[in-house]
């Protein structure tokens, strides 16, 4: 089992922010608005989740969006998937979702708005430049199955 450690920022935690569980269902951990925000359409705002994380060596997080988190609120996360990478671990690194409301909106402190897991870092590689790849062409993006 891998251990990661979190700390909590003590502004979200004494107003009764709760602590994230993984629960035994899947394998993406819920992360909570550490406090309530409220965003007009056309707005930018970075959701505070009110944690610092510790990951493992050679471990990076993926956040993104829970599936309600658009017909909830109307938000898209900016950046379609967040990539947070093992140095950024600091004791006020902490972690939020960056996101572009769509409509009006008011998140509550404690409302699950993003989930996030995390995955080996990319093995070294190299890149070859070669003039030809000797593959068939499957015909261009969003191709796959037509004729």
């Amino acid at each position: 089992m891998i251990k990661i450690k979190i700390k909590y920022s003590n502004d979200y935690v004494n107003n009764g922010l709760e602590e994230i569980q993984k629960i035994s269902v899947g394998d993406w951990i819920d992360l909570r608005a550490a406090m309530t925000v409220k965003i007009r359409q056309g707005e930018y705002y970075e959701i505070p989740l009110g944690i610092a994380v510790q990951l493992p060596k050679n471990y990076e997080a993926h956040i993104v969006p829970r599936s309600s988190a658009f017909k909830h609120w109307g938000i898209i996360q900016t950046n379609s998937m967040g990539i947070i990478d093992n140095s950024y671990c600091g004791d006020n690194d902490y972690w939020c979702m960056p996101v572009y409301a769509t409509r009006n909106a008011t998140i509550k402190q404690g409302e699950r708005v993003c989930q996030f897991r995390i995955f080996k870092n990319m093995p070294k590689i190299g890149l070859v430049k070669v003039e030809v790849l000797n593959n068939d062409s499957r015909g261009g993006l969003g191709s796959t199955g037509k004729k």
